[in-house]
């Protein structure tokens, strides 16, 4: 397996502000708007499907599928050319949104399309956690 991915602490606006919160506590969360009940990724405070300014956060089940991946092989990014190779992927929620991602916790040639994945959480010792996917066994 390749080596532990780093953890760098992401950028923190105004509207991320609660869903990095929950990530130290281990949930996953989602904008939900109000009036058409789209699921909205990334966080924001409105709707892009009917503008609303209502929307509401929700918790997300964690799971969700193999969208698309790439086996990164060759990284200029410091941190990340340690861990080489990895795998960056579009994991599509349960509940719809499609999110960019790593896929941890296998071999880069065991990821496929389809692939069930579930939500872990790293921590990056800066009170939030960096949201990644794993195999599902349990799927």
């Amino acid at each position: 397996m390749s080596s532990t991915l780093p953890t760098p602490a992401p950028a923190i606006s105004p509207e991320t502000e609660e869903f990095w919160a929950a990530t130290a506590r281990g949930k996953l969360l989602l904008r939900r708007c109000d009036d058409c009940q789209t699921i909205i990724w990334y966080p924001r405070p409105f709707c892009p499907a009917c503008g609303s300014l209502k929307t509401s956060w929700t918790e997300a089940s964690g799971r969700g599928s193999v969208y698309t991946f790439t086996v990164v092989h060759r990284s200029g990014i410091p941190g990340y050319r340690d861990a080489l190779p990895y795998v960056v992927a579009y994991v599509e929620l349960a509940e719809g949104p499609r999110v960019l991602t790593n896929i941890v916790d296998c071999e880069p040639d065991q990821v496929r399309v389809g692939m069930p994945v579930r939500v872990v959480f790293h921590d990056t010792g800066e009170g939030n956690a960096l949201f990644r996917f794993r195999p599902d066994e349990d799927a």
